[in-house]
């Protein structure tokens, strides 16, 4: 059995696993993400350096705008260092024709659901991934969707808070899982503010300050569900991030957009109802949506030769 270099480079933490070709994690291990480019490339050759006897290939998971085809990421997203670099160019220079594949973070984790998640056999679905902001991939006749620029998916750059000024007009900020346990553990004074645990832990005890809060946020992202709907009629939605683990999540996501359905019976009656699910990967998702595109890329250049 082959098996493959799943790297997922993110803001905080750079995580990598050995996974095989039929999508068997061997094993994961993560160390924190260096904060300058000098020390993350040397990290990174590093963990490959460690486990190149032993694979056939290196599939990246990344933030920023990547061009899934050369292997270059432009602006970087959480980490501006990365802006202008050539994963594929740089690997293959230092360890030989080693097959790389390189993804946007958010794409990935729409690959590792149609590869062997909740999109399976949803030929038109889509993930969105909820963390510090809000990623996504759109799935359309059993493919991903990169868009003209590698942009599709982008669901941070939404628009849908047209009152406020700046970039939270945005949906990276009105829909941040991070912000919303932020705002929650403010409100009740609580000593650690980044504690989702106990943000669900007061939230499971009926706390009518959370769940203010809380619903609201699942209002805002039903109302997202509806306007990507409204624009690619898919079936199904996954919803991916940290924060997924918590099954209070989905489950509200689901209430806000029924109601928000019976507050718009002419929407109810025109649009067809999408499932909303939890995702099945939640941390690990992006080292097996990173290897899948890498598979995907491979059958295809075997087709072309």
């Amino acid at each position: 059995m082959r098996n493959y270099l799943s790297i997922d480079i993110g803001g905080t933490n750079l995580k990598y696993g050995l996974i095989d070709h039929s999508g068997n994690l061997l094993f994961k291990r993560q160390v924190t993400t260096p904060n300058e480019k000098t020390a993350f490339l040397a990290e990174l050759r590093k963990i490959i350096l460690a486990y190149r006897s032993k694979i056939f290939g290196v599939a990246i998971s990344v933030p920023g705008q990547v061009d899934s085809q050369t292997g270059i990421v432009y602006h970087g997203g959480s980490l501006p260092f990365l802006d202008q670099l050539n994963f594929q160019q740089l690997i293959q220079s230092e360890f030989g024709e080693l097959p790389v594949g390189v993804e946007n973070d958010g794409k990935a984790g729409a690959l590792a659901e149609l590869w062997l998640g909740v999109l399976q056999d949803h030929p038109n679905s889509a993930a969105i991934i909820l963390g510090t902001g809000v990623g996504g991939g759109i799935i359309l006749n059993n493919q991903l969707l990169p868009g003209s620029h590698f942009q599709a998916g982008e669901l941070s750059f939404m628009v849908n808070n047209y009152q406020a000024a700046g970039y939270d007009k945005l949906v990276g900020m009105s829909c941040s899982a991070v912000e919303m346990i932020e705002k929650i553990a403010t409100e009740l004074n609580l000593p650690d503010k980044k504690d989702g645990l106990a943000v669900f832990e007061k939230l499971s005890q009926q706390n009518s300050i959370a769940w203010k809060t809380f619903r609201a946020y699942c209002q805002r992202l039903a109302y997202l569900i509806l306007n990507v709907q409204s624009v690619v009629d898919l079936t199904t939605y996954a919803i991916g991030g940290g924060i997924s683990s918590q099954p209070l999540l989905v489950k509200t996501i689901n209430e806000e957009y029924d109601k928000m359905l019976l507050e718009l019976p002419l929407v109810k009656e025109t649009l067809t109802r999408p499932q909303i699910k939890k995702a099945k990967f939640e941390n690990s998702a992006n080292l097996y949506g990173a290897l899948y595109g890498l598979l995907q890329k491979l059958d295809q250049n075997t087709l072309v030769d």
